[in-house]
């Protein structure tokens, strides 16, 4: 008997302490919680800005020689609690060519040197960048220290992108490129373009006033009207297939009575310079040339009675002459 109760002992002790050690590792699984955390999700917005055509501010449209098919975008991104990164995207660029990007804060023009709506010292706190063109798409980014909510809701200031083609201003806004409200949708665009295209003068318009040179018959011209916020337009021309080095001339003429010109030409010998008198240096492809006119598209494309002309660069000028004209069409129909 006394072996019995040496053996039953121990074995009771061990079933115990197994029974409370497995006891406590239950109660252990099931108050602990395996599951993973969510990562908090950074927020990210993205704004589309068009060509400064005075679509913000009346009277402020781009005028100079840079090709109105640029275009921007803007992507803030959260980066941290008081941080963000902003990415510029630039469409159509120049390639080669430095193109100047700010933020500059919105002001009271009665408190500027110059009457600006904003300071025209940028702040680089928010975006001052500079990237180089590429002829296609080129971006540059900068991270600040504002949290994205600040920069898309609190931050008061205008986006711009400088045309690399002028000197540089911060007071003359019809050198801007881009002019839009920063980190923030721009209002709808509402300012209408119209395209007219035209082939090699074969004397389709007046067969006896077909083309007589030695320039190649593959050139062509298009036309490019873009209403601009002031009721102007803007007029762009267009040559394909242009020779390197030559120098193609682009008038508009007003149509006229042929009894009543010095040549008895169907047009005004002058061009009119109002609509479109351009120089465009061609490049071996596409080549373009622009300029503002004072009427309105509707003027152009409805009461403007004119011929578009494209004179020969491999022939002496004549505005007398229409079969040295490598373009010959009415202009703006």
């Amino acid at each position: 008997m006394k072996l019995f109760k040496h053996y039953v002992l121990p074995t009771l002790a061990l079933g115990l302490m197994l029974g409370a050690t497995s006891c406590k590792k239950d109660d252990v699984d099931d108050t602990t919680d395996n599951t993973p955390e969510t990562p908090t999700e950074m927020k990210s917005e993205t704004y589309d800005y068009n060509f400064n055509n005075g679509q913000l501010v009346a009277g402020t449209a781009y005028a100079g020689t840079h090709m109105d098919n640029l275009t921007a975008s803007m992507m803030v991104e959260e980066t941290g609690d008081n941080s963000a990164k902003i990415t510029v995207t630039l469409e159509n660029t120049v390639d080669g060519e430095m193109y100047m990007i700010h933020a500059h804060d919105a002001a009271d023009p009665a408190t500027t040197p110059n009457g600006t709506p904003y300071n025209e010292t940028p702040n680089a706190a928010v975006f001052t960048q500079m990237v180089t063109g590429n002829g296609s798409s080129v971006s540059v980014s900068q991270t600040v220290d504002m949290s994205f909510d600040a920069i898309t809701t609190s931050y008061e200031g205008f986006f711009v992108v400088h045309d690399p083609l002028q000197n540089l201003s911060t007071t003359d806004l019809t050198t801007y490129l881009v002019l839009g409200t920063f980190a923030r949708a721009q209002a709808a665009y509402t300012l209408t373009s119209e395209m007219f295209n035209y082939d090699f003068n074969t004397g389709q318009l007046v067969p006896q006033f077909a083309y007589a040179g030695t320039h190649a018959s593959n050139l062509g011209a298009s036309i490019k009207l873009q209403e601009l916020g002031s009721g102007e337009t803007r007029v762009t021309v267009m040559i394909d297939n242009s020779i390197d080095g030559e120098s193609y001339m682009i008038h508009a003429h007003d149509v006229a009575d042929p009894n009543t010109t010095p040549n008895g030409t169907p047009y005004n010998e002058t061009p009119n310079a109002d609509v479109c008198t351009l120089m465009a240096m061609g490049n071996g492809a596409t080549v373009y040339a622009s300029q503002k006119s004072s009427l309105s598209i509707a003027d152009i494309t409805t009461t403007y009675e004119g011929f578009f002309v494209v004179h020969d660069p491999l022939q002496a000028i004549s505005t007398t002459d229409p079969t040295t004209y490598v373009i010959l069409g009415q202009f703006a129909r």
